[in-house]
């Protein structure tokens, strides 16, 4: 029995929600969120539909960010196959996440490898666009922050943690 390797992973982690619209609510169906990872102290801020998806203070979720939909990590073919795409739904990524955005990296700021003067890792700042809903990164190069390139497409998937 082998198992599936997913090459398509860019970025995981657990989130905690620290606030929700800080700055006011701009728009009727959005929220923006602001963030802090557990494992890499990475700092995350996200609009999201929250009249599809609402979050409250506090919330925990998992985070992933991908290249494709599949189990394995492949692209999609260019072709539109209704039973591929079936398949990905009831599988895999796509049932285990209760929330899925599809967007492209359009911006990365700072060092792509550590270097500070206390021999600690530099910072770098990803931003992400799904439509219209922003996304942006802000952590050390360290914490898989390096995986990223302008003009990637990328797939956001999202599930809330029960306590």
């Amino acid at each position: 029995m082998s198992s599936k390797v997913d090459r398509s992973q860019l970025f995981e982690d657990i989130f905690d929600v620290k606030d929700i619209d800080p700055e006011g609510k701009k728009f009727d169906r959005v929220s923006r969120l602001h963030c802090e990872s557990e494992s890499f102290k990475i700092e995350l801020i996200l609009d999201i539909n929250s009249w599809i998806y609402p979050m409250e203070l506090g919330d925990k979720f998992r985070l992933l960010l991908c290249t494709s939909l599949r189990d394995d990590g492949y692209s999609e073919s260019a072709e539109w196959n209704p039973l591929e795409l079936q398949s990905t739904e009831t599988s895999g990524k796509v049932a285990n996440f209760e929330y899925i955005m599809f967007g492209k990296v359009y911006r990365i700021e700072g060092e792509e490898a550590p270097r500070n003067e206390q021999g600690g890792a530099g910072r770098m700042t990803i931003y992400i666009s799904y439509g219209g809903l922003l996304m942006r990164l802000h952590g050390e190069t360290g914490g898989n922050l390096n995986n990223f390139a302008v003009d990637q497409n990328v797939y956001l998937f999202m599930k809330k943690l029960a306590f």
